[in-house]
């Protein structure tokens, strides 16, 4: 699907605006007495004239002759104004290092994002310094130092307090993984060149020289002119840059999410036929570059390239088995195309629950891969999928485990892969009250995700059907709240604490304490508050039927 689009839909330029705001930068044009839209004409023929010399520019990576210098000089303007806005003092630490002899630059994602006008207070800055050095300089300048990364070239610092920016300063390297290594061997650079070609992707292989006579824009390998065609490409052959570290091919589908970026049809290529080697990365980082990609802003973008060039069957295999096939006997939909709508849907509800949310975004994707493993074709030429939710949420435990989540999201998941069907029982409002009360005890504080994941999963085209569907979930969302007022449902909890319990019963700390303390609250779930007096009666009787 992805090399269809690629052909078809050929990705759109920077906007204008980016053009025109870096023109305006470079001419001394858009002050403060200039405003929107009223851009001088000569800025907006610039700019037009920008963009057909930027298409047209040859595509040898390894050299930048033929460039021109109103894009590079607009560049380096626009950078640079982004970095001094974002972290005024980078002009002193640059003339630190120039004045103990070493160079320092602006490097990778930072320079991107700068070019972007979305530069954030963590900066990445790269030397000919070796650690020992930098840290040195730092330690004068510095607010705060961490040598955790020292052994692989990075000293990490905070300057300031009201407005701190966090940097990362590594020394010039290349890293590369051995055939079964997890972990890459790191060696030190001679220059800045040899490490921007070390690089992931052109677009974070540009450098911002901070210690020449004035800053200089490093573009050796057309960063700048894959940032304005939205192209994601090596700036070595693909497959070295992939064979050098595997975790690439997944950064590739990342940053494409991100970013909303094309990947370039040879490091498609290459992810196809070297996908194996990312079984070869750690769990850890696997599951890193997973998440950012699941929190960017179009997950479904990359998850399709992870799908289609099938990096998911080592990563989340779970994932492609959802592409069901459809039988022209048993048609049903598409389990793949709808977990990602599903996701798509809850994405846009997430104010609901704060903003974006792993826990959400997870459970959303992975809510039906048990369908899989439960499908069956019945006799009336349809298709069931029993018990999916349960099956699910096993698979879905097993597999977070696996990439090393935490617990407590590993919990979180799969207890609303679990839930995600509950709902449907709901019918018309036919639930008792205490049926209202279990679906709020056991949803827990996940009871707003599970709002959103539900309402979600509603896909259905027959609009009929979906507005039927989002009544009944308005309705039980009512009595909830409803409840909620008159019982204070989100602290549900018997009428009686464990020490009244043991004082009624005369009992020491056990476990028949917690067993009473169970019973109660299902009297609580299934009667509403009893009040402490019918309470002690219940458990009395409760306490002698035992005997």
């Amino acid at each position: 699907m992805f090399r269809s689009e690629l052909k078809t839909n050929p990705p759109a330029l920077i906007s204008s605006t980016f053009l025109t705001r870096t023109l305006a930068l470079l001419f001394g044009c858009g002050g403060p007495g200039l405003g929107a839209g009223e851009v001088p004409s000569l800025i907006v023929t610039l700019v037009s004239v920008t963009i057909e010399v930027l298409l047209v520019l040859p595509l040898d990576a390894m050299s930048t002759r033929g460039r021109p210098t109103v894009p590079l000089s607009a560049a380096q303007t626009l950078a640079m104004g982004e970095l001094l806005r974002v972290a005024p003092a980078a002009s002193a630490l640059a003339g630190r290092f120039r004045q103990a002899g070493f160079k320092l630059a602006l490097v990778g994602g930072s320079v991107r994002d700068a070019l972007l006008g979305r530069l954030s207070a963590d900066l990445d800055f790269t030397t000919d310094a070796k650690p020992e050095q930098t840290r040195a300089i730092l330690a004068k300048w510095a607010d705060a130092i961490w040598e955790t990364g020292a052994a692989f070239g990075t000293i990490a610092a905070k300057k300031g307090r009201e407005n701190p920016v966090t940097i990362e300063i590594t020394t010039y390297r290349s890293e590369v993984y051995l055939d079964e290594s997890r972990k890459p061997q790191v060696a030190f650079g001679e220059s800045l060149e040899g490490d921007l070609h070390r690089r992931d992707f052109t677009i974070n292989a540009m450098a911002l020289e901070l210690t020449t006579s004035e800053p200089t824009f490093i573009d050796p390998y057309g960063g700048l002119r894959d940032l304005t065609l939205k192209l994601l490409r090596t700036p070595a052959k693909p497959e070295l840059s992939f064979s050098d570290d595997p975790l690439r091919m997944m950064r590739a589908a990342r940053f494409a999410a991100q970013l909303d970026f094309i990947v370039d049809e040879a490091a498609l290529d290459a992810i196809v036929s070297m996908k194996e080697r990312i079984a070869i990365v750690s769990a850890e980082r696997v599951r890193d570059e997973f998440v950012k990609l699941l929190m960017s802003n179009s997950p479904r973008l990359g998850l399709s390239i992870l799908v289609e060039s099938g990096l998911a069957e080592y990563v989340i295999p779970e994932l492609p088995r959802l592409k069901l096939e459809i039988d022209e006997h048993h048609r049903h939909k598409d389990v793949y195309e709808h977990s990602l709508t599903v996701l798509e849907k809850a994405i846009a509800l997430e104010e609901r629950v704060g903003g974006p949310d792993l826990v959400l975004r997870l459970a959303a994707l992975l809510h039906d891969i048990g369908k899989p493993k439960t499908r069956a074709f019945v006799p009336d030429g349809g298709v069931s999928f029993h018990h999916h939710e349960v099956v699910g949420a096993h698979l879905a435990k097993a597999r977070l485990k696996a990439l090393r989540f935490d617990k407590q999201t590993v919990d979180d998941v799969s207890s609303l892969v679990e839930l995600h069907l509950r709902f449907h029982g709901y019918g018309a409002g036919e639930w008792s009250d205490s049926a209202v009360r279990r679906y709020v005890r056991d949803a827990g504080p996940l009871l707003e995700r599970l709002h959103v994941l539900t309402r979600s999963d509603c896909t259905t085209r027959n609009q009929k059907k979906a507005k039927a569907l989002a009544d009944s979930y308005d309705d039980l969302e009512d009595r909830i709240a409803r409840l909620g007022e008159e019982e204070e449902l989100a602290s549900m909890r018997p009428d009686l604490d464990g020490t009244s319990i043991m004082d009624i019963l005369g009992i020491p700390p056990s476990r028949i304490v917690g067993q009473a303390y169970d019973y109660l609250l299902e009297l609580r779930i299934e009667n509403g508050p009893l009040g402490v007096e019918r309470a002690t009666e219940e458990l009395k009787k409760w306490w002698a039927g035992r005997a």
